[in-house]
């Protein structure tokens, strides 16, 4: 038995209350950036501000937990880069790309397929295929997503946009897939820290080249029907959004497994609905609480048949 598999064993109730904290901290980046991306500031720029001063939070902490161990970070190398370069700037970069042809609904519909194609590439790599539970679940949560998105029929399909909907959620899977790596030893937050240094600069390289525009404004900020500072948008973003959220999502993997932990995250729109009708007092419509449902109901299933499935594989 290896340590991921003692790792994923263990108290898989934790693991999902840490998914779906990292989940409910993911869910604010909307209300964050679209306070600010309504101020002036364009999606590159509140991008790089959210991953770079999260990366600056995290430096000393890693630099403390690291001392001494750094020698795991060149044998995990590829590890760090994937999730760093692929997982957080290639997702997010490609992202803002995809919805400049396609409606940013049908965008994260499609980066949302992350763990589907995670699942998909366990099967062909392990030739294990999964409980029809684990496939069930799958197909109903991907239900919740095309309902709670409210897709129109006739979106726009523009090939271009529909490429960079893929990258990012290759993205999207990678980074559970390289947030449940154990066997390099490096714990959570330095791993996090270290990603995050990595894609602050893979996407201010970007924006130096103009593939990723960067536009800042001084203009007043509305959060949450009120007047904040500046720092208040930016500063929720790279603590809550993102420190918070990927050093919680990469312990959540570890305990829950890739493929449970991504379908967990899931759960992201669901917190969308809850903070909007907090914050921002919208109330969301009869579709959406149906694409809810389906969406818990796919989750469980997916859990349920990865329990199943393991219970059933060989003593080892």
């Amino acid at each position: 038995m290896n340590r991921a598999t003692v790792t994923v064993g263990a108290s898989p109730l934790t693991g999902f209350l840490l998914a779906l904290a990292s989940a409910g901290s993911f869910a604010f980046s909307g209300i964050f950036a679209s306070a600010l991306i309504s101020a002036g500031w364009s999606p590159g720029a509140a991008v790089i501000a959210r991953i770079t001063l999260a990366a600056l939070i995290l430096l000393v902490p890693t630099l403390i937990m690291m001392r001494g161990k750094w020698h795991l970070v060149v044998a995990a190398w590829k590890q760090v880069l994937l999730f760093g370069i692929l997982a957080v700037a290639g997702c997010q970069l490609a992202f803002f790309l995809a919805v400049e042809h396609i409606a940013p609904s049908l965008a994260l519909l499609i980066e949302f397929m992350g763990p589907v194609l995670l699942m998909l590439f366990f099967w062909a790599r392990t030739r294990i295929a999964p409980h029809q539970l684990t496939l069930l679940g799958a197909v109903i949560a991907i239900a919740g997503l095309v309902t709670i998105s409210g897709l129109a029929v006739g979106s726009s399909l523009h090939p271009l946009g529909i490429f960079f909907a893929l990258i990012a959620a290759v993205g999207n899977a990678t980074y559970f897939a390289t947030g449940a790596t154990t066997e390099h030893g490096i714990p959570p937050l330095p791993f996090v820290g270290i990603g995050l240094g990595v894609a602050s600069v893979f996407l201010i390289a970007a924006s130096a080249v103009g593939v990723l525009p960067f536009t800042t404004s001084t203009a007043p900020v509305i959060l949450a029907g009120a007047e904040v500072p500046l720092w208040v948008p930016i500063a929720g973003m790279a603590l809550i959004s993102t420190v918070i959220s990927y050093v919680l999502g990469v312990a959540a993997s570890r305990r829950l497994g890739a493929t449970v932990a991504s379908f967990t995250g899931y759960s992201e729109p669901l917190f969308a609905i809850a903070w909007s009708i907090m914050l921002l007092g919208i109330a969301p419509t009869t579709t959406e609480w149906i694409g809810a449902a389906l969406i818990i109901g796919g989750v469980a299933a997916v859990k349920a048949g990865e329990v199943v499935r393991t219970r059933s594989l060989p003593k080892l």
